[in-house]
C-alpha cells in the first residue's frame, strides 16, 4: 500500500462502515449490547485489565487504595441518564477539610480513563493535585446514546462537566483547576479553554486537532474528499432520521501481526496500533464512531477563535512525532496569552510520550514547574 492511500484510509479509520438498528438495541441493554459490538474483546485486551483491580492498564498503576499514597475513587456525575463516569485520583493523606489545586485531564481519542490519561492523573495526584480523568460522553463507562458518536461540541462539554463537578466536590479549590488534554484531548482541551475560564493553566501533551485531520486527513492527505465525506456523513444521518439505523466508521483495535505493522507508514498509526491494540488495549477503547459525527467533526477546528485563550499555556510535544505541526499551528494562533511555551520533549513520538519513561518523566517535570507556578501558587 502507497503511503498516500494508507493514510487515506487511516485519517478517516475508514477500514468498513456498517449500520446498527438503534430501535431494536433500544429495546434491550443499549449500552451493554453495542458495546460488545464495538469495543475490544481481545485477549490483549482482557489480559491488561486483568493485572489490575481498577481495570487500569498503564505501568506502575495503583493496585489498591491504602493510607499514605494517592487513592482512587470511582465517581459519577450528571442527571439520571445523563450521567459521566471518571476516576477521582485523591492525594496522599487527603483532608476533606483542606483545600487542593485540581486538574481535570481529558483522553486521547480512541482512548479511556484507563489508559493514559489515568497515567498521568495519578503522577499529577502524587505531586497533590486532585485530579480527574473521565470517559468522553457516549464513550467508555459514560452514558450517552448512540454509543460512541465523536462531536466536538460534546466533547468540550464533557470538560466544563468536569469542571462542574470539581467546583462542587469537598477538597478542591475552584480557584485553582487546571487541565491537561492529550492528543485529540487536547485539541478539545483549547477550546474549551477559550470560554471556561475557571480553567486557571492549560497544557497539552501532543494535541490532535481532530477536526483538521477528519477534514484534510492525517498530513492533509485527503483534501479531495472533503465533498465527499461531507456528503456520505449527511447520508449517515439522513438515514438515522428515516429509518433509525446508525452507521459506524471504524474498527475495534487489534493486535497486528509484524509483517501487517510493516506496512503501516506513520509512526501516529503504527505505533498506535500497537498501544491500543496490544501493550495498552483495553475492552472501552474503541476506533468506531458515528458515521454522522462527521458532519460535526469535518466543520470544527480547535485553533478557531484561539486567540480567546488568555490562561497560561504549556504544549508539549515530541521532538519525532508526526502530529507536531498542529501543536505548532495552534502555538502560533495562541497570540491571547503572552504566557505560553511550547516545549519539544526528546526522543520521542505521538504515541511514545503516552508510556515511554523518560518521555513521561520529562513532561511531568515540566508539567510540575509549570503547574506549580500557575496553580498551586495561586493560593
Amino acid at each position: 500500500m502507497q503511503r498516500r492511500d494508507f493514510l487515506k484510509t487511516s485519517s478517516m479509520v475508514a477500514l468498513g462502515t456498517l449500520a446498527i438498528d438503534s430501535n431494536l438495541l433500544a429495546k434491550e441493554n443499549t449500552q451493554e449490547k453495542t458495546n460488545k459490538l464495538f469495543l475490544n474483546p481481545s485477549e490483549e485486551a482482557l489480559r491488561n485489565v486483568s493485572k489490575n483491580p481498577f481495570g487500569l492498564v498503564y505501568e506502575n498503576a495503583i493496585a489498591k487504595n491504602q493510607k499514605g499514597w494517592v487513592n482512587i475513587k470511582k465517581v459519577s456525575y450528571g442527571t439520571k441518564n445523563n450521567k459521566s463516569v471518571a476516576n477521582l485520583y485523591l492525594p496522599a493523606n487527603f483532608n476533606a477539610k483542606l483545600k487542593y489545586p485540581a486538574i481535570v485531564v481529558a483522553h486521547p481519542n480512541g482512548g479511556v480513563k484507563e489508559q493514559v490519561a489515568g497515567l498521568f492523573a495519578q503522577k499529577l495526584a502524587e505531586l497533590g493535585y486532585i485530579t480527574l480523568a473521565f470517559d468522553a460522553f457516549y464513550q467508555g463507562e459514560s452514558q450517552g446514546f448512540p454509543r460512541n458518536k465523536d462531536i466536538p461540541s460534546s466533547r468540550v462539554e464533557d470538560i466544563s462537566k468536569a469542571i462542574d463537578f470539581l467546583d462542587t466536590f469537598k477538597g478542591v479549590d475552584k480557584e485553582r483547576i487546571g487541565i491537561l488534554g492529550i492528543c485529540g484531548g487536547g485539541g478539545y482541551t483549547l477550546k474549551a479553554a477559550q470560554k471556561d475560564k475557571r480553567l486557571k493553566a492549560v497544557a497539552t501533551l501532543s494535541a490532535f486537532n481532530t477536526g483538521l485531520v477528519r477534514r484534510n486527513g492525517f498530513l492533509n492527505s485527503e483534501l479531495d474528499k472533503i465533498q465527499e465525506k461531507l456528503l456520505n456523513a449527511s447520508k449517515a444521518r439522513e438515514l438515522e432520521a428515516i429509518s433509525g439505523k446508525i452507521s459506524y466508521t471504524g474498527f475495534a483495535p487489534k493486535k497486528l501481526s509484524k509483517e501487517e505493522l510493516d506496512k503501516i507508514p506513520t509512526d501516529l498509526y503504527r505505533e498506535g496500533m500497537i498501544y491500543y491494540g496490544d501493550t495498552h488495549a483495553h475492552p472501552n477503547s474503541s476506533f468506531i464512531y458515528t458515521t454522522s459525527s462527521l458532519m460535526e467533526l469535518m466543520s470544527f477546528d480547535a485553533t478557531d477563535q484561539i486567540e480567546l485563550i488568555n490562561q497560561p499555556l504549556l504544549m508539549l510535544v515530541g521532538d519525532k512525532a508526526d502530529t507536531a505541526y498542529m501543536s505548532k499551528e495552534a502555538f502560533d494562533k495562541a497570540i491571547g496569552t503572552q504566557n505560553k511555551k511550547l516545549y519539544t520533549i526528546n526522543n520521542a513520538t505521538h504515541i511514545q510520550t503516552y508510556y515511554k519513561k523518560e518521555a513521561v518523566d520529562e513532561s511531568l517535570n515540566k508539567l510540575k514547574s509549570f503547574y506549580e507556578k500557575n496553580l498551586k501558587n495561586l493560593a
